[in-house]
């Protein structure tokens, strides 16, 4: 069954803390992003791990080689699960970046395109121009992968393809997912738990619909209900 993270999309280290306490046990892989983690630092990381919780630190890192490689290694040091790059920057960059984490249990995932983008002024705008979406993504995916990434993020509409397309072994994480009924938000393309699971993907990562709901463990085991269903 695939796995399920729980995006810790707050703005301090208060607010993740209140977060996790109203989490049940079996919700022990979070994502720590952009906001959290350049509000409360490292120690954000560090805390989630003392209290026995698997971080997917989602900084989608995209710099030189140079630069990229020791914050990997920085990463990597944290004891993080997960590490996003974008694939946008190039196999160097992720040949550099899995160098820095290869004796880790850390694990490089690449970002194809963010799940905000779609048509052409969209993914034109990310260097694409004249490609659809689709296509765009299995090049990048594949780009990344040979450079020695573990795995891809991509939508669950793109899951399936990349499934068949990619070495067994590649890891498939999808963001976006929504309990049925649940508003979409910022993202273009969403799908359920069950959806994303039939489609090959390996993690779900999924906020709102768990964070925002009036019980977050009873929505928690919802998702998990639906993925033993599917």
């Amino acid at each position: 069954m695939a796995e399920v993270v729980i995006a810790l999309d707050v703005a301090s280290r208060a607010a993740a803390r209140n977060l996790v306490d109203l989490l049940p046990s079996e919700a022990n892989f979070l994502k720590v992003g952009l906001e959290l983690f350049v509000r409360g630092g490292p120690d954000v990381v560090t805390e989630l791990g003392a209290r026995g919780r698997r971080v997917f630190l989602d900084l989608k890192l995209h710099d030189i080689p140079n630069t990229v490689e020791a914050a990997a290694k920085a990463a990597a040091e944290l004891e993080v699960d997960l590490l996003t790059v974008h694939a946008q920057g190039g196999s160097r960059m992720i040949e550099a970046a899995r160098r820095a984490v290869d004796g880790s249990g850390t694990r490089l995932i690449a970002v194809t395109l963010l799940t905000s983008l779609s048509g052409p002024k969209g993914i034109g705008a990310a260097g694409a121009s004249g490609v659809d979406r689709s296509s765009e993504v299995l090049r990048l995916a594949r780009q990344a992968v040979d450079a020695g990434a573990h795995g891809v993020v991509s939508s669950a509409g793109e899951a399936r393809v990349l499934r068949e397309a990619l070495p067994r072994d590649s890891i498939i994480v999808t963001p976006g997912i929504r309990l049925r009924g649940d508003a979409r938000d910022d993202h273009v393309s969403v799908a359920t738990p069950g959806e994303a699971l039939r489609a090959g993907a390996d993690i779900l990562v999924i906020g709102r619909s768990v964070t925002r709901a009036a019980s977050p463990a009873d929505a928690f085991a919802t998702v998990q209900a639906e993925l033993v269903e599917a």
